[in-house]
């Protein structure tokens, strides 16, 4: 499969690993079909290991090459990557106060967005974790991308890490909607297909990132730091306290550790 995607543009090469990770989530969403109720410790560990994974990625897959490339800016490269960073966490904070959405295992009553009361439970959920996807389609584009322009502190087995990862912690995202939806009545399939529903923005997030940077080239260390910014803002917003809201603190936090020195394992390793 390597070698078919290094046949593939750099546009497609993010379509088609997105379309992987999408399918991920809704191996996650499935798990609707083999119970009802999944064991809080086991899912507060996952969402623990996923938060880890992200930290990971979004130091040594993005922020990183991103200080090297802007090393052949004029200016300290600390500032474009600095500035790329902080725009990340304001995009990613601005629309989670616009759009209405609601966190898994909370009532109806904390959705959180304009209007969000108005919405249907279903759809608040697919939209919450669709804001966690953002950020990680944004940077698997990017990530492409910067493997297109050439810059060798960036390649293609660096990038396939990065999915990896991202592929790794979308199961318990898919998890974290379909099975809340199941536990309240809804149908197995339905429950199944409002939890993958939410990767489907990771193949357009991926499309606008790999399209950004190919035409942009001089915008690539903002581009990776700005993604890098976005995942941080969702593992701190949503993810770890998501993962210690009902007293796992503990298996949440090692799972966390052991989530980040995986991820820092391979991309170190094979990156």
């Amino acid at each position: 499969m390597f070698e078919f995607i290094e046949t593939l543009s750099p546009l497609n090469q993010a379509l088609f690993v997105t379309i992987i990770t999408w399918g991920m989530t809704a191996l996650g969403a499935a798990l609707v079909f083999t119970t009802k109720n999944m064991n809080q410790r086991m899912l507060d560990g996952m969402l623990g290991f996923a938060g880890g994974i992200m930290i990971a990625a979004s130091f040594w897959s993005l922020l990183s090459p991103a200080l090297e490339m802007a090393e052949n800016h004029t200016m300290p490269a600390w500032i474009p990557v600095a500035a790329g960073f902080l725009l990340g966490a304001l995009f990613l904070w601005g629309i989670d106060k616009v759009i209405p959405h609601l966190h898994p295992n909370a009532s109806i009553l904390e959705a959180e967005g304009i209007n969000p009361i108005k919405k249907r439970k279903s759809t608040l959920l697919v939209l919450a974790i669709t804001l966690h996807n953002i950020p990680e389609g944004l940077a698997i584009g990017v990530a492409f991308g910067a493997v297109a322009a050439g810059f060798h502190s960036s390649s293609l087995t660096a990038a396939f890490i990065l999915v990896l990862g991202i592929c790794i912690q979308n199961i318990p995202e898919g998890a974290a909607v379909s099975l809340p939806l199941r536990r309240e009545g809804m149908s197995r399939r339905r429950s199944f297909f409002y939890g993958q529903l939410s990767g489907m923005v990771e193949p357009i997030a991926a499309m606008i990132g790999v399209m950004t940077v190919t035409f942009i080239q001089p915008l690539l260390p903002i581009a990776l730091s700005f993604a890098a910014g976005a995942m941080i803002f969702v593992v701190n917003e949503e993810v770890i306290p998501g993962s210690q809201e009902n007293g796992n603190n503990d298996l949440a936090s090692l799972c966390l550790m052991v989530g980040f020195t995986i991820m820092m394992i391979l991309d170190v390793a094979f990156g």
